[in-house]
Protein backbone atom coordinates (compact mmCIF):
# COMPACT_ATOMS: atom_id res chain seq x y z
CA UNK A 1 0.00 0.00 0.00
CA UNK A 2 2.69 2.28 0.75
CA UNK A 3 4.72 1.55 -2.73
CA UNK A 4 1.37 2.40 -4.41
CA UNK A 5 1.18 5.63 -2.21
CA UNK A 6 5.06 6.72 -3.36
CA UNK A 7 4.11 5.93 -7.06
CA UNK A 8 4.63 9.46 -8.44
CA UNK A 9 1.20 9.66 -10.21
CA UNK A 10 -1.22 8.60 -6.93
CA UNK A 11 1.59 11.40 -4.65
CA UNK A 12 0.33 13.80 -7.06
CA UNK A 13 -3.47 12.77 -7.06
CA UNK A 14 -3.24 12.79 -3.04
CA UNK A 15 -1.47 16.20 -3.50
CA UNK A 16 -4.20 17.85 -5.35
CA UNK A 17 -7.01 16.36 -3.26
CA UNK A 18 -4.76 17.68 -0.03
CA UNK A 19 -4.93 21.09 -2.28
CA UNK A 20 -8.56 21.06 -2.50
CA UNK A 21 -9.05 20.50 1.40
CA UNK A 22 -7.18 23.49 1.62
CA UNK A 23 -8.72 25.62 -0.90
CA UNK A 24 -11.99 24.67 0.74
CA UNK A 25 -11.06 25.79 4.16
CA UNK A 26 -9.65 28.99 3.25
CA UNK A 27 -12.76 29.72 1.13
CA UNK A 28 -15.23 28.96 3.60
CA UNK A 29 -13.36 31.09 6.14
CA UNK A 30 -13.25 33.88 3.41
CA UNK A 31 -17.09 33.31 3.05
CA UNK A 32 -17.37 33.91 6.16
CA UNK A 33 -15.09 36.78 6.45
CA UNK A 34 -17.50 38.44 3.31
CA UNK A 35 -20.38 37.85 5.25
CA UNK A 36 -18.89 39.47 8.18
CA UNK A 37 -17.86 42.38 6.27
CA UNK A 38 -21.04 42.66 4.79
CA UNK A 39 -23.01 43.27 7.91
CA UNK A 40 -20.86 45.72 9.19
CA UNK A 41 -20.39 47.97 6.12
CA UNK A 42 -24.44 47.85 5.95
CA UNK A 43 -24.11 48.81 10.14
CA UNK A 44 -21.40 51.52 9.43
CA UNK A 45 -23.68 53.17 6.85
CA UNK A 46 -27.05 53.19 7.87
CA UNK A 47 -26.12 52.19 11.76
CA UNK A 48 -28.58 49.12 11.09
CA UNK A 49 -27.69 45.49 9.41
CA UNK A 50 -31.49 44.10 9.27
CA UNK A 51 -32.73 43.92 5.89
CA UNK A 52 -33.55 46.94 4.36
CA UNK A 53 -37.20 47.01 4.12
CA UNK A 54 -37.52 46.61 8.18
CA UNK A 55 -35.83 50.48 8.78
CA UNK A 56 -36.53 51.91 5.44
CA UNK A 57 -39.34 54.15 6.17
CA UNK A 58 -36.51 55.76 8.85
CA UNK A 59 -33.31 56.74 6.50
CA UNK A 60 -34.00 60.38 5.41
CA UNK A 61 -33.98 61.49 1.71
CA UNK A 62 -31.11 62.72 1.38
CA UNK A 63 -29.19 59.80 3.25
CA UNK A 64 -30.87 56.85 0.76
CA UNK A 65 -28.93 59.56 -2.14
CA UNK A 66 -26.01 59.83 -0.48
CA UNK A 67 -24.77 56.97 1.38
CA UNK A 68 -25.19 54.81 -2.15
CA UNK A 69 -22.69 57.45 -3.94
CA UNK A 70 -20.52 57.33 -1.12
CA UNK A 71 -20.26 53.63 -1.21
CA UNK A 72 -19.89 54.08 -5.08
CA UNK A 73 -17.12 56.13 -4.50
CA UNK A 74 -15.11 54.17 -1.94
CA UNK A 75 -15.30 51.19 -4.41
CA UNK A 76 -14.10 52.42 -7.21
CA UNK A 77 -10.96 54.37 -5.42
CA UNK A 78 -10.54 50.68 -4.34
CA UNK A 79 -10.95 49.36 -7.38
CA UNK A 80 -8.83 51.64 -9.02
CA UNK A 81 -5.78 51.89 -7.10
CA UNK A 82 -5.53 47.86 -5.79
CA UNK A 83 -7.22 45.75 -8.63
CA UNK A 84 -9.26 46.53 -11.26
CA UNK A 85 -10.42 42.59 -11.88
CA UNK A 86 -12.85 43.44 -8.74
CA UNK A 87 -14.67 45.61 -11.21
CA UNK A 88 -18.58 44.45 -11.59
CA UNK A 89 -19.50 40.70 -11.05
CA UNK A 90 -16.28 39.00 -11.23
CA UNK A 91 -17.07 35.87 -13.14
CA UNK A 92 -15.99 36.71 -16.32
CA UNK A 93 -12.12 37.64 -15.05
CA UNK A 94 -12.34 34.00 -13.67
CA UNK A 95 -13.61 32.80 -17.09
CA UNK A 96 -10.75 34.64 -18.46
CA UNK A 97 -7.69 34.12 -16.10
CA UNK A 98 -8.46 30.12 -16.96
CA UNK A 99 -8.71 30.34 -20.86
CA UNK A 100 -5.58 33.04 -21.56
CA UNK A 101 -3.89 33.06 -18.15
CA UNK A 102 -3.35 29.44 -17.40
CA UNK A 103 -5.82 30.21 -14.36
CA UNK A 104 -3.23 32.47 -12.52
CA UNK A 105 -4.94 35.80 -10.54
CA UNK A 106 -3.00 38.47 -8.59
CA UNK A 107 -3.15 37.77 -4.85
CA UNK A 108 -4.33 40.49 -3.85
CA UNK A 109 -7.81 40.45 -5.67
CA UNK A 110 -9.37 38.42 -2.67
CA UNK A 111 -9.10 40.89 -0.77
CA UNK A 112 -10.12 43.97 -2.92
CA UNK A 113 -13.16 42.01 -4.37
CA UNK A 114 -14.06 41.39 -0.72
CA UNK A 115 -13.92 45.02 0.29
CA UNK A 116 -15.15 46.86 -3.02
CA UNK A 117 -18.01 44.29 -2.78
CA UNK A 118 -18.86 44.65 0.80
CA UNK A 119 -19.20 48.44 0.44
CA UNK A 120 -21.04 48.33 -2.59
CA UNK A 121 -23.34 46.10 -1.45
CA UNK A 122 -23.40 47.13 2.39
CA UNK A 123 -24.06 50.77 1.43
CA UNK A 124 -27.31 50.08 -0.82
CA UNK A 125 -25.70 48.61 -4.44
CA UNK A 126 -28.63 46.54 -6.18
CA UNK A 127 -26.74 43.52 -6.66
CA UNK A 128 -25.75 40.16 -4.95
CA UNK A 129 -22.86 38.51 -3.36
CA UNK A 130 -22.39 35.16 -4.95
CA UNK A 131 -20.44 36.47 -7.32
CA UNK A 132 -17.47 37.84 -5.29
CA UNK A 133 -17.63 34.73 -3.54
CA UNK A 134 -16.72 33.29 -7.01
CA UNK A 135 -14.38 35.83 -7.43
CA UNK A 136 -12.91 35.38 -4.09
CA UNK A 137 -12.87 31.63 -3.84
CA UNK A 138 -11.42 31.46 -7.15
CA UNK A 139 -8.72 33.83 -6.49
CA UNK A 140 -8.16 31.98 -3.30
CA UNK A 141 -7.76 28.57 -5.00
CA UNK A 142 -5.30 30.45 -7.72
CA UNK A 143 -3.23 31.64 -5.18
CA UNK A 144 -2.72 28.11 -3.62
CA UNK A 145 -1.88 26.85 -6.85
CA UNK A 146 0.82 29.58 -7.45
CA UNK A 147 2.07 28.83 -3.66
CA UNK A 148 2.51 25.38 -3.93
CA UNK A 149 3.72 25.50 -7.83
CA UNK A 150 0.78 23.16 -9.08
CA UNK A 151 1.22 22.38 -12.79
CA UNK A 152 -0.43 24.64 -15.45
CA UNK A 153 -2.39 21.40 -16.73
CA UNK A 154 -3.78 21.33 -13.03
CA UNK A 155 -4.00 25.10 -12.15
CA UNK A 156 -7.56 25.30 -13.67
CA UNK A 157 -8.93 22.80 -11.77
CA UNK A 158 -7.58 24.96 -8.17
CA UNK A 159 -9.29 27.80 -9.56
CA UNK A 160 -12.65 25.84 -10.02
CA UNK A 161 -12.24 24.65 -6.54
CA UNK A 162 -12.01 27.72 -5.20
CA UNK A 163 -15.65 29.14 -7.10
CA UNK A 164 -17.41 26.06 -6.14
CA UNK A 165 -16.12 26.47 -2.52
CA UNK A 166 -17.65 29.78 -3.06
CA UNK A 167 -20.92 29.28 -4.20
CA UNK A 168 -21.54 26.20 -1.97
CA UNK A 169 -20.60 28.69 1.26
CA UNK A 170 -22.47 31.26 -0.12
CA UNK A 171 -26.13 29.06 -0.89
CA UNK A 172 -25.42 26.26 1.48
CA UNK A 173 -25.31 23.89 -2.01
CA UNK A 174 -22.51 22.00 -1.80
CA UNK A 175 -24.04 20.13 -5.36
CA UNK A 176 -24.92 23.38 -6.79
CA UNK A 177 -21.65 24.59 -6.04
CA UNK A 178 -19.59 21.63 -7.76
CA UNK A 179 -21.70 22.23 -10.65
CA UNK A 180 -21.82 25.81 -11.38
CA UNK A 181 -17.54 25.03 -10.90
CA UNK A 182 -17.47 22.54 -13.54
CA UNK A 183 -19.71 23.78 -16.33
CA UNK A 184 -19.07 27.44 -16.06
CA UNK A 185 -15.72 27.70 -15.13
CA UNK A 186 -13.88 24.69 -15.72
CA UNK A 187 -16.02 23.29 -18.47
CA UNK A 188 -14.90 19.81 -17.91
CA UNK A 189 -16.52 16.81 -15.95
CA UNK A 190 -13.78 14.37 -16.05
CA UNK A 191 -12.70 12.34 -12.91
CA UNK A 192 -9.34 14.68 -12.50
CA UNK A 193 -11.55 17.92 -11.89
CA UNK A 194 -14.45 16.27 -10.45
CA UNK A 195 -13.03 14.83 -7.35
CA UNK A 196 -11.46 18.18 -5.85
CA UNK A 197 -14.07 20.18 -6.63
CA UNK A 198 -16.53 17.92 -4.44
CA UNK A 199 -13.65 17.83 -1.72
CA UNK A 200 -13.59 21.58 -1.88
CA UNK A 201 -17.29 22.38 -2.38
CA UNK A 202 -17.68 20.18 1.12
CA UNK A 203 -15.43 21.94 3.38
CA UNK A 204 -16.48 24.74 2.45
CA UNK A 205 -20.03 24.28 3.15
CA UNK A 206 -19.47 22.63 6.62
CA UNK A 207 -17.28 25.48 7.90
CA UNK A 208 -20.57 27.31 6.45
CA UNK A 209 -22.80 25.65 8.32
CA UNK A 210 -21.10 25.89 11.42
CA UNK A 211 -21.03 29.75 11.50
CA UNK A 212 -24.63 30.42 10.24
CA UNK A 213 -26.73 27.22 10.48
CA UNK A 214 -28.08 24.43 7.86
CA UNK A 215 -30.56 26.98 7.34
CA UNK A 216 -32.28 27.99 3.59
CA UNK A 217 -31.69 31.63 2.05
CA UNK A 218 -35.44 31.63 1.54
CA UNK A 219 -38.76 31.34 2.93
CA UNK A 220 -39.71 28.63 1.11
CA UNK A 221 -43.32 28.12 -0.13
CA UNK A 222 -44.88 24.06 0.60
CA UNK A 223 -45.01 23.27 -3.30
CA UNK A 224 -46.65 20.65 -4.86
CA UNK A 225 -48.22 20.09 -8.49
CA UNK A 226 -51.93 21.07 -8.05
CA UNK A 227 -52.89 19.58 -11.75
CA UNK A 228 -51.21 17.50 -14.39
CA UNK A 229 -52.40 20.44 -16.39
CA UNK A 230 -49.48 22.41 -14.81
CA UNK A 231 -47.43 21.13 -16.79
CA UNK A 232 -48.70 23.05 -19.33
CA UNK A 233 -47.46 26.23 -18.52
CA UNK A 234 -43.83 25.64 -17.09
CA UNK A 235 -42.47 25.72 -20.53
CA UNK A 236 -44.57 28.86 -21.12
CA UNK A 237 -42.91 30.17 -17.83
CA UNK A 238 -39.90 29.13 -18.66
CA UNK A 239 -40.19 31.52 -22.46
CA UNK A 240 -41.18 34.22 -20.08
CA UNK A 241 -37.81 33.94 -17.65
CA UNK A 242 -35.94 33.29 -20.99
CA UNK A 243 -37.47 36.76 -21.95
CA UNK A 244 -36.78 38.47 -18.88
CA UNK A 245 -33.54 37.14 -18.95
CA UNK A 246 -32.53 38.44 -22.06
CA UNK A 247 -33.81 41.98 -21.33
CA UNK A 248 -31.60 41.58 -18.25
CA UNK A 249 -28.41 41.13 -20.34
CA UNK A 250 -29.05 43.63 -22.74
CA UNK A 251 -30.31 46.54 -20.03
CA UNK A 252 -26.94 45.56 -18.38
CA UNK A 253 -24.37 46.17 -20.98
CA UNK A 254 -26.55 49.39 -22.31
CA UNK A 255 -25.56 50.94 -19.13
CA UNK A 256 -22.26 49.73 -19.05
CA UNK A 257 -21.83 51.75 -22.60
CA UNK A 258 -23.33 54.74 -21.30
CA UNK A 259 -21.14 55.16 -18.40
CA UNK A 260 -17.74 54.14 -20.49
CA UNK A 261 -18.89 57.05 -22.36
CA UNK A 262 -19.07 59.52 -20.18
CA UNK A 263 -15.99 62.03 -19.91
CA UNK A 264 -15.62 61.17 -16.41
CA UNK A 265 -12.29 59.67 -14.24
CA UNK A 266 -13.09 55.80 -14.24
CA UNK A 267 -12.93 55.70 -10.31
CA UNK A 268 -15.47 58.43 -10.02
CA UNK A 269 -18.25 56.68 -12.01
CA UNK A 270 -19.22 54.36 -9.45
CA UNK A 271 -20.46 57.40 -7.79
CA UNK A 272 -22.47 58.71 -9.98
CA UNK A 273 -24.28 55.04 -10.10
CA UNK A 274 -24.57 55.21 -6.71
CA UNK A 275 -26.35 58.80 -6.27
CA UNK A 276 -28.90 57.27 -9.19
CA UNK A 277 -29.69 54.27 -7.47
CA UNK A 278 -30.03 56.34 -4.44
CA UNK A 279 -32.89 58.13 -6.07
CA UNK A 280 -34.58 54.80 -7.35
CA UNK A 281 -34.11 53.52 -3.43
CA UNK A 282 -36.28 56.78 -2.34
CA UNK A 283 -39.02 55.28 -4.33
CA UNK A 284 -38.43 51.44 -4.22
CA UNK A 285 -36.69 50.62 -1.17
CA UNK A 286 -37.29 46.45 -2.52
CA UNK A 287 -34.15 46.35 -4.37
CA UNK A 288 -31.73 47.76 -2.46
CA UNK A 289 -28.49 45.75 -1.66
CA UNK A 290 -28.95 41.66 -2.59
CA UNK A 291 -32.99 41.61 -1.94
CA UNK A 292 -33.95 38.68 0.01
CA UNK A 293 -35.91 39.99 1.88
CA UNK A 294 -38.70 41.82 -1.22
CA UNK A 295 -38.32 37.84 -2.32
CA UNK A 296 -39.28 36.28 0.59
CA UNK A 297 -42.48 38.14 0.33
CA UNK A 298 -42.80 36.74 -3.47
CA UNK A 299 -41.87 33.41 -2.69
CA UNK A 300 -44.87 33.94 0.23
CA UNK A 301 -47.43 35.14 -1.91
CA UNK A 302 -47.15 38.78 0.07
CA UNK A 303 -46.92 41.06 -3.14
CA UNK A 304 -49.64 42.21 -5.87
CA UNK A 305 -49.64 41.87 -9.39
CA UNK A 306 -48.75 45.64 -10.17
CA UNK A 307 -45.48 45.21 -7.66
CA UNK A 308 -44.37 41.85 -8.97
CA UNK A 309 -44.83 43.53 -12.47
CA UNK A 310 -42.86 46.94 -11.75
CA UNK A 311 -39.95 45.28 -9.60
CA UNK A 312 -38.69 43.18 -12.79
CA UNK A 313 -38.32 46.40 -14.20
CA UNK A 314 -36.80 48.79 -11.77
CA UNK A 315 -34.44 45.73 -10.64
CA UNK A 316 -33.36 45.49 -13.92
CA UNK A 317 -32.38 48.91 -13.73
CA UNK A 318 -30.81 49.52 -10.56
CA UNK A 319 -28.22 46.19 -10.73
CA UNK A 320 -27.39 47.94 -13.87
CA UNK A 321 -26.63 50.78 -12.81
CA UNK A 322 -24.98 49.34 -10.16
CA UNK A 323 -22.80 47.38 -12.21
CA UNK A 324 -22.36 49.91 -15.55
CA UNK A 325 -20.77 52.59 -13.37
CA UNK A 326 -18.50 50.31 -12.25
CA UNK A 327 -19.89 48.92 -9.27
CA UNK A 328 -18.34 45.80 -7.61
CA UNK A 329 -21.51 42.45 -7.26
CA UNK A 330 -22.57 39.62 -8.72
CA UNK A 331 -25.24 39.24 -11.06
CA UNK A 332 -26.84 35.84 -9.13
CA UNK A 333 -28.87 37.44 -6.37
CA UNK A 334 -30.24 40.40 -9.26
CA UNK A 335 -31.14 37.14 -11.57
CA UNK A 336 -33.13 35.05 -8.67
CA UNK A 337 -34.87 38.41 -8.03
CA UNK A 338 -35.82 39.10 -11.51
CA UNK A 339 -37.09 35.51 -11.48
CA UNK A 340 -39.04 35.54 -8.31
CA UNK A 341 -40.80 38.52 -9.08
CA UNK A 342 -41.04 37.41 -12.65
CA UNK A 343 -42.30 33.61 -11.87
CA UNK A 344 -44.59 35.68 -9.31
CA UNK A 345 -46.63 37.95 -11.72
CA UNK A 346 -46.73 35.08 -14.04
CA UNK A 347 -48.50 32.78 -10.92
CA UNK A 348 -50.73 35.90 -10.19
CA UNK A 349 -52.13 35.48 -13.80
CA UNK A 350 -52.57 31.56 -14.36
CA UNK A 351 -54.34 31.26 -10.81
CA UNK A 352 -56.33 33.51 -11.46
CA UNK A 353 -57.50 32.54 -14.90
CA UNK A 354 -57.03 28.86 -13.98
CA UNK A 355 -57.76 28.69 -10.28
CA UNK A 356 -58.58 25.27 -9.76
CA UNK A 357 -55.83 23.56 -11.88
CA UNK A 358 -52.45 25.71 -10.87
CA UNK A 359 -50.72 26.10 -7.25
CA UNK A 360 -50.02 29.29 -5.73
CA UNK A 361 -48.33 32.26 -7.58
CA UNK A 362 -45.54 31.64 -4.87
CA UNK A 363 -44.46 28.44 -6.43
CA UNK A 364 -44.76 30.09 -10.00
CA UNK A 365 -42.36 32.32 -8.40
CA UNK A 366 -39.89 29.72 -7.15
CA UNK A 367 -39.39 28.04 -9.89
CA UNK A 368 -38.71 31.20 -12.23
CA UNK A 369 -35.70 31.62 -9.91
CA UNK A 370 -34.19 29.08 -11.68
CA UNK A 371 -35.33 30.04 -14.73
CA UNK A 372 -33.91 33.46 -15.18
CA UNK A 373 -30.68 32.03 -13.40
CA UNK A 374 -30.39 29.65 -16.55
CA UNK A 375 -31.23 32.42 -19.35
CA UNK A 376 -28.88 34.66 -17.85
CA UNK A 377 -25.77 31.79 -17.34
CA UNK A 378 -26.72 29.46 -19.78
CA UNK A 379 -26.07 27.21 -17.25
CA UNK A 380 -29.12 24.96 -16.73
CA UNK A 381 -28.10 22.28 -14.63
CA UNK A 382 -26.85 24.87 -11.91
CA UNK A 383 -29.89 26.69 -11.87
CA UNK A 384 -31.71 23.33 -11.30
CA UNK A 385 -29.84 22.38 -8.30
CA UNK A 386 -29.11 25.61 -6.30
CA UNK A 387 -32.96 25.34 -6.60
CA UNK A 388 -33.58 21.70 -5.47
CA UNK A 389 -31.26 22.25 -2.64
CA UNK A 390 -32.45 25.85 -1.29
CA UNK A 391 -36.30 23.81 -1.32
CA UNK A 392 -34.94 20.16 -0.17
CA UNK A 393 -38.37 19.22 -2.34
CA UNK A 394 -38.48 16.42 -5.23
CA UNK A 395 -41.59 17.62 -6.45
CA UNK A 396 -40.30 21.08 -7.72
CA UNK A 397 -37.60 18.75 -9.97
CA UNK A 398 -40.07 18.29 -12.83
CA UNK A 399 -40.66 21.66 -13.29
CA UNK A 400 -37.64 23.48 -12.87
CA UNK A 401 -36.32 21.40 -15.39
CA UNK A 402 -38.75 22.29 -17.90
CA UNK A 403 -38.54 26.01 -17.12
CA UNK A 404 -34.78 25.93 -17.09
CA UNK A 405 -34.09 23.99 -20.16
CA UNK A 406 -36.42 26.13 -22.56
CA UNK A 407 -34.81 29.26 -20.89
CA UNK A 408 -31.43 28.40 -21.51
CA UNK A 409 -32.53 26.77 -24.99
CA UNK A 410 -34.53 30.11 -26.44
CA UNK A 411 -31.75 32.21 -24.45
CA UNK A 412 -28.89 30.38 -26.17
CA UNK A 413 -30.22 30.08 -30.19
CA UNK A 414 -30.88 33.86 -30.02
CA UNK A 415 -27.93 35.26 -28.17
CA UNK A 416 -24.77 34.07 -28.58
CA UNK A 417 -22.93 34.61 -25.38
CA UNK A 418 -24.25 34.38 -21.66
CA UNK A 419 -24.19 37.06 -19.29
CA UNK A 420 -20.81 35.78 -18.41
CA UNK A 421 -19.29 35.33 -21.91
CA UNK A 422 -20.87 38.19 -23.52
CA UNK A 423 -18.45 40.61 -21.17
CA UNK A 424 -15.41 38.41 -22.97
CA UNK A 425 -16.95 38.74 -25.93
CA UNK A 426 -17.03 42.24 -26.02
CA UNK A 427 -13.28 42.45 -24.65
CA UNK A 428 -12.57 39.81 -27.96
CA UNK A 429 -12.26 37.01 -25.83
CA UNK A 430 -13.40 33.86 -27.54
CA UNK A 431 -14.30 31.77 -23.97
CA UNK A 432 -15.81 28.70 -25.87
CA UNK A 433 -12.94 28.28 -27.73
CA UNK A 434 -10.83 29.52 -24.97
CA UNK A 435 -8.73 32.15 -27.39
CA UNK A 436 -8.56 35.94 -27.56
CA UNK A 437 -9.68 36.71 -31.07
CA UNK A 438 -8.42 40.33 -30.79
CA UNK A 439 -4.93 38.39 -31.11
CA UNK A 440 -5.94 36.36 -33.75
CA UNK A 441 -6.99 39.25 -36.14
CA UNK A 442 -3.69 40.61 -35.89
CA UNK A 443 -2.29 37.79 -37.64
CA UNK A 444 -2.65 37.45 -41.20
CA UNK A 445 -2.41 33.33 -42.93
CA UNK A 446 0.22 34.75 -45.61
CA UNK A 447 2.67 34.50 -42.09
CA UNK A 448 1.94 31.04 -41.27
CA UNK A 449 0.85 29.03 -44.25
CA UNK A 450 3.09 26.88 -45.93
CA UNK A 451 3.98 25.95 -49.61
CA UNK A 452 4.40 22.13 -48.89
CA UNK A 453 1.16 20.68 -50.66
CA UNK A 454 0.89 18.19 -52.89
CA UNK A 455 -1.43 18.78 -56.19
CA UNK A 456 -2.88 15.34 -58.62
CA UNK A 457 -4.97 16.32 -61.60
CA UNK A 458 -8.00 15.90 -62.03
CA UNK A 459 -8.13 12.90 -64.68
CA UNK A 460 -5.26 10.86 -62.17
CA UNK A 461 -6.65 7.58 -61.69
CA UNK A 462 -7.68 6.05 -58.28
CA UNK A 463 -4.75 3.47 -58.21
CA UNK A 464 -2.39 6.09 -59.21
CA UNK A 465 -4.02 8.00 -56.54
CA UNK A 466 -3.05 5.29 -53.96
CA UNK A 467 0.83 4.72 -55.18
CA UNK A 468 0.88 8.40 -54.71
CA UNK A 469 -0.20 8.45 -50.54
CA UNK A 470 2.31 5.72 -50.37
CA UNK A 471 4.95 7.72 -51.96
CA UNK A 472 4.27 11.11 -50.67
CA UNK A 473 3.93 12.04 -47.04
CA UNK A 474 0.96 14.16 -47.70
CA UNK A 475 -2.33 13.80 -45.56
CA UNK A 476 -3.92 15.38 -48.68
CA UNK A 477 -4.23 15.44 -52.35
CA UNK A 478 -4.78 19.12 -53.76
CA UNK A 479 -6.74 18.21 -57.20
CA UNK A 480 -6.26 21.19 -59.56
CA UNK A 481 -8.01 21.66 -63.26
CA UNK A 482 -5.81 22.57 -66.69
CA UNK A 483 -5.77 26.48 -65.16
CA UNK A 484 -4.26 25.53 -61.47
CA UNK A 485 -7.34 26.34 -59.94
CA UNK A 486 -8.49 24.42 -56.88
CA UNK A 487 -11.04 22.24 -57.40
CA UNK A 488 -11.09 19.74 -54.87
CA UNK A 489 -9.28 17.69 -51.54
CA UNK A 490 -8.77 13.86 -51.21
CA UNK A 491 -8.01 12.88 -47.79
CA UNK A 492 -6.86 9.15 -47.73
CA UNK A 493 -10.09 8.69 -45.28
CA UNK A 494 -11.82 8.88 -49.01
CA UNK A 495 -10.37 6.17 -50.73
CA UNK A 496 -10.17 3.33 -48.03
CA UNK A 497 -13.80 1.86 -48.99
CA UNK A 498 -12.28 1.55 -52.14
CA UNK A 499 -9.16 -0.68 -51.52
CA UNK A 500 -11.13 -3.85 -52.48
CA UNK A 501 -12.44 -2.76 -55.63
CA UNK A 502 -9.87 -3.66 -57.96
CA UNK A 503 -11.79 -3.67 -60.92
CA UNK A 504 -12.73 0.21 -60.42
CA UNK A 505 -9.16 1.56 -59.57
CA UNK A 506 -8.44 2.33 -63.03
CA UNK A 507 -12.24 3.30 -63.85
CA UNK A 508 -12.68 6.23 -61.36
CA UNK A 509 -10.23 9.12 -61.63
CA UNK A 510 -9.46 11.76 -58.70
CA UNK A 511 -12.55 13.94 -60.06
CA UNK A 512 -15.02 11.34 -59.07
CA UNK A 513 -13.96 10.62 -55.11
CA UNK A 514 -12.93 14.16 -54.50
CA UNK A 515 -14.56 16.41 -51.96
CA UNK A 516 -15.35 19.80 -53.95
CA UNK A 517 -17.42 22.81 -52.44
CA UNK A 518 -14.50 23.35 -50.29
CA UNK A 519 -13.68 25.95 -47.51
CA UNK A 520 -10.56 27.83 -48.82
CA UNK A 521 -8.99 31.24 -46.92
CA UNK A 522 -7.18 33.44 -48.98
CA UNK A 523 -3.08 34.88 -47.76
CA UNK A 524 -4.75 37.96 -46.56
CA UNK A 525 -7.48 36.61 -44.21
CA UNK A 526 -6.58 36.41 -40.44
CA UNK A 527 -6.25 33.87 -38.16
CA UNK A 528 -9.49 33.90 -36.33
CA UNK A 529 -11.19 33.52 -39.49
CA UNK A 530 -9.17 30.48 -40.30
CA UNK A 531 -9.83 29.25 -37.05
CA UNK A 532 -13.11 29.47 -37.00
CA UNK A 533 -13.97 28.08 -40.56
CA UNK A 534 -11.61 24.95 -39.15
CA UNK A 535 -13.92 24.47 -36.26
CA UNK A 536 -16.93 24.73 -37.92
CA UNK A 537 -15.85 22.64 -40.84
CA UNK A 538 -14.03 19.81 -38.30
CA UNK A 539 -10.89 19.55 -40.45
CA UNK A 540 -6.79 20.19 -39.33
CA UNK A 541 -6.21 22.41 -42.52
CA UNK A 542 -7.15 24.36 -44.56
CA UNK A 543 -5.65 25.20 -48.69
CA UNK A 544 -5.00 28.92 -48.97
CA UNK A 545 -5.76 29.88 -52.42
CA UNK A 546 -4.70 33.43 -54.11
CA UNK A 547 -6.78 36.50 -53.57
CA UNK A 548 -6.45 37.90 -56.56
CA UNK A 549 -7.05 35.05 -58.89
CA UNK A 550 -9.81 32.60 -59.43
CA UNK A 551 -8.76 30.20 -56.98
CA UNK A 552 -5.03 29.00 -57.76
CA UNK A 553 -3.84 27.19 -54.94
CA UNK A 554 -0.77 28.96 -53.07
CA UNK A 555 -0.38 27.16 -49.67
CA UNK A 556 -2.33 25.43 -47.07
CA UNK A 557 -2.58 26.37 -43.58
CA UNK A 558 -2.52 23.90 -40.83
CA UNK A 559 -4.00 24.03 -37.52
CA UNK A 560 -0.78 23.33 -35.58
CA UNK A 561 0.72 26.23 -37.13
CA UNK A 562 -2.47 28.27 -36.07
CA UNK A 563 -2.77 27.49 -32.73
CA UNK A 564 1.44 27.41 -32.48
CA UNK A 565 1.00 31.54 -33.82
CA UNK A 566 -1.85 32.34 -31.32
CA UNK A 567 0.59 30.97 -28.30
CA UNK A 568 3.43 32.90 -29.66
CA UNK A 569 1.37 35.87 -30.12
CA UNK A 570 -0.06 35.86 -26.84
CA UNK A 571 3.25 35.37 -24.82
CA UNK A 572 4.04 38.45 -26.21
CA UNK A 573 1.20 40.68 -25.88
CA UNK A 574 1.27 39.38 -22.06
CA UNK A 575 4.99 40.74 -21.61
CA UNK A 576 4.04 43.77 -22.98
CA UNK A 577 1.59 44.34 -20.54
CA UNK A 578 3.37 42.92 -17.82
Amino acid sequence: MFRRLKHPRVARNVRQLFLAILIGVLAGYGAVLFRFALKSMQWLFYHNSADFLTFADRVPVWLKIGLPGLGGLAAGLIIHFFAKEAKGHGVPEVMEAIALRGGHIRKRVAMAKIMASAITIGSGGSVGREGPMVQIGSSIGSTVGQVFKVPGLHMKTMVGCGAAAGIAATFNAPMAGVLFALEIIIGDFGLMSFSPVVLSSVTATTISRYYFGDLPAFVIPDYSIVSLWEFCFYPLLGVVSGLAAMTFTSVLYRFEDVFDALPAPGWLKPAAGGVVLGAILVFCPYVFGVGYGAMNQALTNGMGLGLLAGLVGIKIISTSVTLGSGGSGGIFAPSLFIGAMTGGAFGVLVNTLFPGITASPGAYALVAMGGVVAGTTYAPITAILIIFELTNKYAIILPLMLTCITATVLNSSLRRGSIYTIKLLRRGVDITAGRASSVLKEIKVREHMTSDFFTIPESMTLNRIINTFKTENAPYLHMVNDLGELTGIISFRDIRPLFQEEGLQRLLIAKDIATAGLAVITPDDDLKTAMDEMTERGVSQLPVVDSHSTGRLVGTLTERAATAAYSQALVKKEIEQA
